[in-house]
């Protein structure tokens, strides 16, 4: 239970900007907080893969290419991230368009170095250990905590809050989320494309010219999003096979043949676009359990981070 001042033992499951947002507010009340997460580094869904050929190290955003912030906490914390060089506008995406600098999981490396991150640890269940909890799974800590809170997609929420939240795992179940193919393509030279993005153009969902953006560079680099309903359709089919015809359909946006390739791989996101729940975050003080993520509230980063953000505040006030 917590301690005489009220401070608590808290662990989280999940460190994308939900969680990491949800953590960095416990913190700063007081709260003893560990996070856990299955990734090798922070990213989430704002993730940045590096790719080498011949010496030369490519750089690709292969999650969120960009964020925006309306609300005006969201907007005191991207000022910060501004202001410490972690994130930047970038006006090809839009006059409210922001990215992470050098790369998009920047302000998820800032937020983590201030937290306790255990990364590396596939958490596959919540055990309820008399008043309080333990987590189960590879590399997870023995060690009790007074409160569990789930910050992951949704598909990856219901399993674990199933045993002890039903409600809240039948809500998760019932929030799907759009799967992305994902293509990152290195180039000798630049495209014949004069802008730095495409949208919606047949099987492209969204293609950028990964360099333009602020702090990258120089080296001609494309991440290329197939639409969900293209990613859906060939979801089960080899990496080799969507990367040659998301390559054949930069070609034809090209209009010519691309340059002489430095590498081109392709990943698939299972779970890319997030539902929308219609709520803002979950709490049940008696269990001493809860969730956030942008599933809850939209597809976006500024909705991850707030949810995380108002979790912390039901947790342990403001």
């Amino acid at each position: 239970m917590p301690d005489a001042g009220g401070a608590m033992r808290i662990a989280i499951v999940g460190a994308g900007m939900a969680g990491l947002s949800c953590g960095q507010r416990l913190s700063r009340l007081g709260h003893e907080v560990r996070l856990f997460d299955k990734g090798r580094g922070p990213g989430g869904r704002m993730a940045t893969r590096r790719m080498e050929d011949g010496g030369t190290t490519l750089h690709f955003d292969h999650g969120a290419q960009y964020f925006t912030a309306r609300n005006p906490r969201f907007v005191e914390q991207v000022a910060h991230w501004e202001a410490s060089g972690v994130a930047a506008r970038w006006a090809a995406a839009g006059d409210d368009a922001w990215v992470g600098t050098p790369a998009m999981n920047a302000p998820l490396k800032a937020m983590a170095g201030e937290l306790g991150v255990q990364f590396g640890t596939r958490i596959e269940q919540l055990v309820r250990d008399g008043e309080g909890w333990q987590i189960d799974g590879e590399g997870a800590l023995d060690t009790p905590f007074d409160t569990v809170l789930v910050a992951v997609p949704a598909e990856q929420a219901g399993p674990l809050l199933q045993p002890h939240a039903p409600a809240m795992a039948t809500l998760a179940d019932q929030t799907a989320s759009d799967p992305c193919w994902t293509l990152m393509a290195g180039f000798e030279a630049p495209l014949a494309l004069v802008q730095d993005t495409l949208r919606q153009r047949g099987p492209i969902g969204w293609a950028a010219r990964n360099n333009a953006k602020p702090g990258r560079a120089s080296e001609e680099c494309w991440v290329v999003q197939a639409s969900a309903e293209w990613s859906r359709a060939h979801l089960e089919e080899d990496a080799e096979t969507v990367a040659a015809a998301l390559l054949a359909e930069l070609a034809e946006a090209n209009g010519g043949p691309l340059p002489r390739q430095l590498g081109a791989t392709a990943h698939r996101w299972r779970f890319a676009r997030s539902g929308t729940a219609g709520e803002e975050a979950l709490w049940d003080a008696e269990q001493r359990i809860g969730v956030c993520g942008d599933w809850l509230i939209g597809p976006r980063v500024e909705a991850a981070y707030m949810s995380g953000l108002l979790l912390a505040e039901a947790v342990g006030g403001r």
